[in-house]
């Protein structure tokens, strides 16, 4: 499908532009390498705590050390480098504009985004680290990355500046909301003080409660413009490309964009309940975050509602089956997460493995999921393929990794309800009635599940990284259709329903 035929009033015949997917390419092939990786060291990781001995007795193999291994890879790693490579798709057809600022400034953005990523993990295992949920690396890599970042900025908005088209498709949006926010998330929650020019080591400018509630201000928007923002901008382009249909509400994908960045960036505090954390603070990270049901459903369905007249195309075409079963699983999530956020459902879930179950819901079945679904679109087009190598082996990735993602989130979710709940028993004399060593012998068989839910989810991968490179492989096509995906004009203008 082009992207003038999501608009009824674009022109038919447009001139093709030389678009750079050089850049596109090396981010897709990252994205394949660094998911990988990320699932392998998550199974090690649960395998770790289902047997500590495979701690290995050493200070770089040891659990606290490969966890920001693996979160980092897992997001930034395997996810930034999905969101960079989608939206410098995007960006280009959408706005029918070559890249600006040229070849080398898109390689720096690559290679020194991927150096951060090699660096920041070195620096974990070898014990270097601000211990801070996801702004791990230490002051120096903080610096780095804001270099790169800024020049991803630019990139992203001379594009838009110099653009064909007059509208701005609702993808950019949401793309542009995730570099701008997590820019300033970023800057703002780093401010640290080195001891040492020629030291790794600072110490944060903030202390206390401050710095707990600037970290969870970062931490949980880190969650709602880097995982769900920039994926809700893969959502909006590679859905009504996938099904060959008009998004169903414009209206209702601008209101969804305006109300979850407006009502996200308050809900930080809710990761703070029951602690020294004033309680009107508190209060407000909840009330946003049920607030948050809204706009959050309200893109799930207007994704789901996109298929509207091509539900038949999930028969046959299992690709799309993976990005129509991420917009379930991102609404699952965000119902789950205000729920969770509601203090007396926090009493319980706080500090268990309910929480890790959630996370991992949104992770694996949001995040991967919609970037499995538009990276398995793009491959043929980025190489002049004809298309993918097997869809056969798609399918089987698909209901693989669907059947591991079950298992590893029931078996968190009746691991954290069961940890919450013997946490606060008590025997008839008041006293508590389980230690907290019982409590962790308790969780064995469904660390064990979660191990193998993991597994699956990584043979899924490997499945899919052997069928992406024998479609490489496969001879070349030199189609229009491949070099140029169409006529660029923004998609969804073309309104169903309205």
């Amino acid at each position: 499908m082009s992207d003038a035929a999501l608009h009824p009033g674009a022109m038919a015949v447009r001139a093709p532009v030389d678009y750079n997917m050089a850049v596109v390419r090396k981010f897709t092939i990252a994205a394949m390498f660094w998911g990988v990786v990320a699932f392998l060291v998550g199974v090690y990781l649960a395998a770790e705590l289902s047997w500590p001995a495979l701690n290995l007795g050493y200070s770089f193999t040891n659990f606290g050390r490969l966890r920001p291994v693996h979160t980092s890879a897992a997001i930034f790693a395997f996810g930034g480098s999905a969101l960079f490579g989608t939206s410098f798709y995007v960006v280009q057809r959408t706005c029918r504009a070559r890249l600006w600022g040229g070849e080398a400034l898109a390689d720096f953005v690559f290679w020194g985004y991927q150096f951060f990523i090699v660096m920041a993990a070195l620096s974990y295992v070898m014990g270097f680290s601000q211990s801070q949920e996801y702004a791990e690396p230490e002051w120096h890599l903080d610096v780095f990355l804001t270099l790169v970042w800024v020049a991803y900025a630019a990139i992203f908005l001379g594009t838009l500046l110099k653009r064909e088209e007059s509208h701005i498709y609702v993808a950019n949006w949401f793309y542009l909301a995730f570099i701008l926010t997590i820019a300033v998330l970023h800057i703002v929650n780093n401010m640290a003080v080195p001891v040492s020019i020629y030291m790794a080591k600072s110490y944060s400018v903030y202390s206390g409660v401050q710095n707990a509630l600037i970290q969870w201000w970062y931490g949980h928007n880190a969650v709602g413009f880097f995982l769900t923002a920039g994926f809700l901008g893969m959502m909006y382009y590679f859905i009504p490309k996938q099904a060959n249909r008009p998004v169903y509400s414009y209206r209702l994908s601008v209101v969804h964009f305006w109300a979850l960045s407006f009502t996200y960036i308050w809900a930080g505090p809710h990761h703070l309940h029951y602690t020294a954390l004033p309680d009107w603070a508190q209060t407000l990270g909840m009330v946003f975050s049920v607030m948050l049901w809204m706009p959050s459903w309200g893109g799930m369905i207007n994704g789901l509602m996109t298929l509207s007249g091509a539900w038949d195309k999930l028969r046959t075409d299992p690709a799309l089956r993976f990005s129509v079963t991420a917009v379930g699983f991102y609404g699952m999530s965000t119902f789950e997460g205000p729920m969770m956020s509601i203090r007396d459902v926090n009493a319980l879930s706080h500090y268990t493995d309910w929480t890790i179950g959630h996370v991992h819901s949104g992770a694996l079945g949001w995040v991967a999921f919609i970037s499995f679904g538009a990276i398995y679109y793009m491959v043929p087009l980025l190489w002049n393929r004809s298309g993918l190598y097997s869809t056969k082996l798609v399918a089987w990735h698909y209901w693989i990794a669907t059947l591991g993602i079950v298992f590893y989130i029931t078996a968190m979710w009746v691991a954290g309800i069961m940890q919450g709940l013997m946490w606060r028993a008590y025997d008839q004399f008041g006293f508590l009635q389980y230690s907290f060593v019982e409590s962790v012998s308790a969780m064995h068989p469904y660390y064990v599940i979660r191990m193998l839910g993991g597994v699956m989810f990584l043979t899924g991968a490997l499945i899919m990284v052997f069928n992406l490179v024998m479609t490489v492989r496969s001879p070349s096509t030199d189609t229009k259709a491949a070099r140029d995906d169409g006529a660029a004009l923004p998609a969804g203008l073309a309104v169903a329903g309205e």
